[in-house]
């Protein structure tokens, strides 16, 4: 997880450095699976964050092969299938799932949220990597962008997933960023354990053989 921000009242609030994400293991990886995973940290989850920015990547192990996750992962216009804490998701008539498209989210009672336009800004089925950012609504994560990618990983003889989601987002004011963090990795955390239970589910007896 990302923690070299300083909330620091000197420092120009416009400069900006790339995540590093790749320096520190994410909880719930072996040394071993996070060292074949560098390569995908480096490449999908290294963007610019500011000096009021938190930062943090996530990691979720999955038995489903990635076929199987990413087809719940890529339904933009259903989040709600695995994310906790939404109500509803709208999209506009004739929506087609491609870069630019938006969403419009409910978010449910009892959160310091009550809607949120998001906007899809990245979808690679290839290589299974999706990103969206967050452009509008009533909620307390300003700025945030997250960036989610799914991982085959094998070995004897079995196949598993591993889906790593990262983000940056604004430190509110009168917040820390232990306190942002905090609050984004807790809601992060329960839907990558959401989308492994409906994976898992889609993909029968979640041996991995599949």
């Amino acid at each position: 997880m990302d923690k070299t921000h300083s909330s620091s009242a000197e420092q120009d609030p416009n400069e900006t450095h790339p995540t590093r994400h790749d320096l520190d293991l994410p909880s719930g990886l072996t040394p071993e699976e996070f060292e074949d995973l560098k390569p995908s940290v480096t490449e999908h989850h290294t963007y610019p964050v500011g000096t009021r920015q938190c930062s943090s990547l996530l990691a979720q192990r999955i038995q489903a092969p990635p076929h199987a996750v990413w087809s719940v992962l890529r339904c933009f216009d259903n989040p709600q299938a695995y994310k906790h804490f939404i109500k509803s998701s709208h999209v506009n008539e004739g929506f087609e799932l491609a870069v630019g498209c938006t969403r419009d989210v409910t978010v449910i009672s009892g959160l310091p949220a009550a809607t949120s336009t998001e906007r899809l800004d990245l979808l690679d089925d290839d290589r299974h990597v999706i990103g969206f950012t967050i452009v509008g609504g009533e909620h307390r994560l300003r700025n945030y962008r997250s960036v989610t990618s799914v991982h085959g990983l094998e070995r004897d003889g079995k196949i598993w997933s591993v889906v790593l989601e990262s983000y940056g987002v604004d430190v509110p004011e009168g917040n820390t960023e232990e306190d942002t963090r905090l609050f984004a990795d807790t809601v992060v955390k329960l839907n990558l354990q959401k989308l492994a239970s409906v994976a898992e589910g889609i993909n029968g007896d979640g041996d991995g053989k599949s």
